[in-house]
């Protein structure tokens, strides 16, 4: 496991970084055995320290967890306690996956992301912008519009810790989007559900979910 621990405005000791790697390889040791890499990252917070932990377990597969303390041992903890709850939540599918995705698998659909700055609605107004101006871009990127079925998409938004995931139906190959909803559920979009005959049921969203 390739393993990057940095520090924010912050230090990082060789202690903390041997822990780092410890409680990493023990916990991946419960599901897997490894991860292709992992990084973990601490920034002040206000007058706490937020750790992040990001691991690359397969392809397509992330896994994001964070938490904040008074200390950065126990802020990396509290990161890695919540991370594995979120494997335990979904071990038997991952194994599987993780064992499928070590045979090679052709390169799925490509899509263009991009980065929009925030709307400063008092400099527009000032400068009399026109209605509809386009946002200023402040990166832009390629990124994978992968092929699951709802549960897949509902696991993966859920381990990668996302509001939102966009992807193509494998049942019907449409659009299809799952975001978090303000009330804790899982909103599901499908364009194509009243068109397509047998389309994926909302009975077919993974149980941990509902």
């Amino acid at each position: 496991m390739q393993l990057t621990v940095t520090g924010k405005q912050v230090e990082i000791g060789n202690a903390l970084r041997s822990h780092v790697e410890s409680v990493l390889e023990t916990l991946l040791g419960k599901y897997f055995g490894s991860a292709i890499e992992a990084h973990a990252v601490f920034a002040h917070e206000a007058h706490l320290i937020r750790a992040e932990i990001s691991l690359h377990i397969g392809r397509g597969i992330v896994v994001n967890s964070h938490a904040s303390a008074i200390d950065y041992y126990v802020a990396f903890d509290a990161a890695a306690e919540r991370l594995a709850k979120q494997l335990r939540r979904y071990k038997r599918r991952l194994r599987d996956y993780h064992g499928k995705a070590r045979a090679p698998a052709e390169r799925g659909e490509m899509a263009r992301s991009f980065v929009l700055a925030p709307v400063d609605e008092e400099a527009e107004a000032d400068a009399g912008a026109a209605d509809g101006a386009s946002p200023v871009v402040v990166a832009e990127m390629s990124t994978e519009l992968p092929q699951l079925t709802v549960g897949e998409a509902v696991m993966r938004m859920d381990l990668a810790d996302a509001p939102v995931l966009l992807f193509r139906n494998r049942s019907h190959g449409g659009l299809n989007l799952v975001y978090r909803r303000g009330d804790g559920n899982i909103g599901w979009i499908d364009p194509a559900f009243e068109a397509v005959s047998g389309s994926a049921r909302p009975d077919a969203l993974p149980q941990e979910r509902r």
